[in-house]
């Protein structure tokens, strides 16, 4: 036991010391190459401007670079291949026992991470690039969910046999191959909240409480490599917080929460009937912002074309809205980590129990 929790710690602490040792780096270069919008501003779910938002955090966006995500994925990945490493050519059991890059807990969550940061990656790399900052289209990044997201159902199915949902105090709902076309609506559900990564120091201190939750989870389930992937990846997005705290020295954009909400839909999975819990209940909880994110934007749409325009919030979504109904933007953020905390220690206690 001791062992199995250094194996978590560890991990965690290299990505973080990775990422604060990367940051100067990276900014460097962000800076240098002026790596933000050329043309700032948002336009509105229903393909309008933005005007509330605009009001908010225009101006920020001409001066403020984009790509810090690189910092999480980036740490991440190189303290996983490191430590890899340095188990292959320092051979010693005690040694070997740290690695968790593992086939059954580690490969799919990583290959999720690293499928969301490159394509987010390019898609930042034109909103600098081009002169409308359009970036990807939405379509394509859809598509790419959808894609990767049946092979991953798929994988979940039919190589690791997982066929039913976890429920407290019951037995598993199977649904069979329905699991696939499930993890894909997740999947697509999760990156809808990416949007969340839109204060200074938001997004970081939420991401990391939710992969910090899951880390337990996985923990407590002996799932180990797994909790250690999860808590690599809660040190690195906090060494992203560091340098995300207001004033933000860059944002998360979407190499950041593309990764990151790929790689969140599939721990939960993984945490769920494979470690004989209810990691995807649990994450209605733990990811409840998230959640609440989402369904803002939805509500907001929704309300618009039923009420003929008319909105529920003064914009979407819910953080922007607090943002702008007076609430001071470090007010909301700092409201949000509580929260997170908070809704993070239910997760965990409501996936465990049953």
């Amino acid at each position: 036991m001791p062992l199995d929790v250094l194996k978590i710690f560890v991990p965690a602490i290299i990505a973080f010391a990775l990422g604060i040792a990367l940051t100067p780096v990276l900014t460097h270069y962000l800076y240098k190459y002026k790596a933000w919008k050329k043309k700032a501003g948002k336009t509105a779910l229903d393909g309008k401007e933005a005007v509330e938002f605009n009001k908010l955090h225009q101006e920020a966006e001409k001066h403020t670079p984009r790509m810090g995500g690189i910092v999480i994925w980036a740490s991440t990945l190189i303290t996983i291949i490191g430590v890899s490493l340095v188990v292959i050519l320092v051979p010693s059991p005690l040694i070997e026992k740290f690695d968790f890059l593992s086939r059954d807990q580690t490969w799919i969550p990583l290959f999720a991470l690293m499928v969301g940061a490159l394509v987010g990656l390019a898609n930042d790399i034109l909103d600098v690039t081009t002169h409308d900052a359009r970036g990807i289209s939405l379509n394509f990044r859809l598509a790419v969910v959808v894609a990767v997201s049946i092979f991953i159902g798929w994988w979940f199915w039919d190589k690791l046999d997982v066929t039913a949902i976890g429920i407290p105090f019951a037995a598993p709902l199977e649904i069979g191959w329905l699991i696939i076309p499930l993890f894909v609506l997740i999947s697509l559900f999760i990156y809808a909240s990416g949007v969340i990564d839109g204060i200074d120091g938001l997004s970081g201190g939420v991401f990391a409480s939710i992969f910090a939750a899951y880390a337990g989870v996985a923990f407590f389930q002996e799932q180990i490599n797994l909790a250690a992937f999860a808590a690599t990846v809660t040190g690195a997005t906090l060494a992203f917080l560091w340098f995300n705290i207001p004033p933000a020295r860059f944002w998360m954009t979407e190499t950041g929460t593309f990764a990151l909400t790929f790689a969140l839909a599939v721990v939960a999975f993984m945490t769920d009937t494979l470690g004989e819990g209810h990691g995807l209940l649990a994450l209605g909880i733990i990811g409840f912002p998230l959640v609440a994110t989402v369904l803002s934007n939805i509500i907001q749409v929704g309300s618009k074309k039923l009420r003929g325009g008319k909105k529920v919030f003064r914009v979407a979504p819910l953080h922007h809205h607090f943002e702008a109904i007076g609430w001071p933007s470090y007010k909301v953020t700092m409201r949000y980590w509580v929260l997170s905390v908070i809704f993070a220690i239910l997760g965990v206690a409501f996936a465990l129990v049953g």
